[in-house]
């Protein structure tokens, strides 16, 4: 009994036992890693939808039915909302839940059906048209900064065509707009619009072409998924903008365009600047403008500098006019271009204003120009405070020239010699004889001294020899 019982338990500790967890574990893994992502069309049956945005349903056929959990994420991005009884098509991956263990598809995109032949379809088209290089992202050019004039390739009649001008007037209606209109769908809409991008071309009259569509079901979108399309919109000489649908609509279009907008109007707003935008440039422009004229004050400043430097190298008496004469040069130079630029910069500044009043924004562009009239005078106060500087230096330079006095020529070496003691000064050794007291200044400090000898110059000598 007892060696029966201990065999009994070391078989037991041999083999291997798995827990449910474990089996749903494993389960799962096999049919995870066991198929890609799967197409799968059924009827829609079973339609939960709790609080927590996910969804549950069951897909269904004659035969049989399969448990299906669309998460919330990938719920957002449907352009539907599903329905018991719907024949759908879904692209889901094959796995299982593991508390349950129920067999199930999580569904990672779903579309009504009767779509889905159409859109494999268009995949293959892409992928053939990819290898071909027409979706290559190095052939793309860039958009222009500011167009001269923008071509609308639409309808004439669709929403697309009032959104892309409504936001082109309100960001910078200064810009032409031209339409060249098209039908949007239906039989031949791909070959009038491809016509519509060899006429533009052929005209040459816009920098920029917006090719735009409001939304619609995939059938309403297929004129934009047309190969002989794509191909024109490559050969297009113009940069092409597209807007076509919604956000999640990707046409073979917008891959082989240069940039693609989500929307009609997000492509509108792609095409130009704000105005807003725009003013904040100009701004910036002015800004320069004031450190280039500060600049060039400094500039002045410092050859000032260096001019003074010379004069205190020079005799100022013989060198102070033409310095005077240098200095009013330069600051008659100096006010010229300042002139210049101010002249020139108010005349862009009136281009600007001239361009601007055409719009329909009066009341935006009073406040500019308010903006741009206290610009321009804090410009011109700050100009003519730093004129009044170099006017103020200017002086301190002449009254320091006006410093170099006697006492200065004393510090080169020489004295004022008087006679003592009325203290007349000495212009002649004539005026003195041995024995009188004279007083010499120098330029540090007095001496008193005794003449011991004079010695008149010739032209004196023979005067008093005369008399």
């Amino acid at each position: 009994m007892s060696f029966a019982a201990t065999a009994e338990q070391t078989v037991d500790f041999q083999r291997d036992i798995w827990t449910v967890s474990r089996l749903n574990a494993e389960a799962r893994a096999i049919l995870e890693g066991s198929l890609p992502l799967l197409w799968v069309q059924g009827e829609i049956s079973n339609l939960a939808e709790p609080p927590s945005g996910h969804c549950y349903f069951t897909l269904k056929d004659t035969g049989a039915q399969v448990r299906c959990a669309l998460f919330r994420q990938r719920r957002q991005l449907l352009g539907f909302r599903p329905t018991n009884g719907q024949q759908v098509l879904v692209r889901a991956r094959l796995t299982l839940y593991e508390a349950r263990g129920d067999f199930q598809l999580r569904v990672e995109h779903m579309e009504p059906a009767g779509e889905g032949a159409l859109r494999l379809e268009l995949e293959r088209r892409k992928r053939r048209l990819a290898a071909m290089g027409l979706f290559d992202e190095a052939k793309k050019r860039t958009l222009p900064t500011l167009p001269a004039r923008i071509g609308l390739i639409t309808s004439a009649n669709g929403a697309a065509v009032h959104d892309v001008l409504t936001v082109l007037a309100r960001r910078l209606p200064l810009v032409p707009v031209l339409i060249y209109p098209v039908p949007v769908q239906g039989e031949g809409a791909a070959a009038a619009i491809a016509a519509a991008l060899a006429l533009a071309n052929r005209r040459a009259e816009c920098d920029l072409l917006i090719l735009a569509r409001g939304g619609g079901s995939l059938e309403d979108l297929m004129a934009f998924n047309d190969e002989a399309l794509a191909h024109a919109i490559r050969a297009s000489a113009i940069p092409v903008l597209t807007g076509i649908g919604h956000e999640v609509d990707l046409s073979i279009a917008d891959l082989a365009a240069d940039q693609r907008a989500p929307t009609p109007s997000a492509a509108a707003e792609t095409a130009v600047p704000a105005a807003a935008d725009l003013q904040q440039r100009l701004t910036a422009l002015q800004r320069r403008l004031a450190a280039a004229l500060r600049g060039r004050s400094n500039a002045a400043g410092q050859r000032l500098l260096a001019i003074r430097r010379r004069l205190q190298l020079r005799d100022p008496a013989a060198r102070l006019t033409q310095f005077a004469q240098t200095l009013d040069g330069l600051q008659q130079r100096l006010d010229r271009a300042l002139r210049r630029g101010l002249a020139h910069r108010a005349a862009a500044l009136e281009r600007r204003r001239a361009g601007l009043r055409a719009t329909a924004l009066q009341r935006r562009l009073r406040e500019r120009r308010l903006r741009l009239a206290a610009s321009e005078a804090r410009l011109r106060a700050a100009l003519d405070d730093a004129m009044a500087r170099r006017r103020q230096r200017l002086g301190l330079a002449g009254a320091r020239l006006d410093a170099l006095s006697p006492l200065a020529v004393l510090q080169r070496g020489y004295a004022i010699v008087t006679r003592l003691p009325d203290a007349d000064v000495l212009r002649s050794a004539a005026a003195v004889s041995a024995g009188d007291r004279i007083g010499v200044q120098l330029a540090r400090g007095r001496l008193q001294a005794a003449v011991v000898s004079a010695e008149p110059a010739r032209d004196e000598a023979a005067s008093e020899s005369d008399h």
